[in-house]
Parts: structure tokens; C-alpha cells; sequence
């Protein structure tokens, strides 16, 4: 994937759910709000990436994992 902004579906799809659970996800706080572009919203790449690495791996204690990946 080359684009750094991501629609929703385009987001939802690259980390391999479907648009409502990622929509879910960015109101819980677990992925980032869009930005916008115009009257677009748009997901930054960078960002839905940064989120990603800081879910739980499976087995995991889920714990505070935001805090702990950018505590460096």
C-alpha cells in the first residue's frame, strides 16, 4: 500500500477488519481519529500503523500497552 491517507473502508480493510469494527475501535480510542481533507476524513497510515503495534498481542496482558510502547 502506497497511499499515506487511508479512506475509512481503506483503513478497516488494511488492518484486516470491517469498516464498523474499526469504527468501533477509533470511539474506544484503540485506533486514531481521521484527519481532514476538506470535507474528507482521512486516516493517516502512520498512525493506524502506531496504533496497531500498540494492541495486545495474543496471550498478552492487555494492560497499559499505549503507554509502554512510546514509555523509550
Amino acid at each position: 500500500m502506497n497511499n499515506r491517507g487511508l479512506s475509512r473502508t481503506a483503513a478497516a480493510e488494511y488492518i484486516g477488519i470491517s469498516p464498523r469494527k474499526f469504527d468501533a475501535m477509533v470511539q474506544c480510542g484503540e485506533m486514531p481519529g481521521p484527519r481532514r481533507i476538506g470535507a474528507r476524513k482521512v486516516w493517516d497510515r502512520i498512525e493506524v500503523d502506531d496504533y496497531f503495534d500498540a494492541l495486545p498481542k495474543d496471550g498478552e496482558d492487555e494492560g497499559n500497552s499505549w503507554d509502554a510502547h512510546f514509555e523509550n
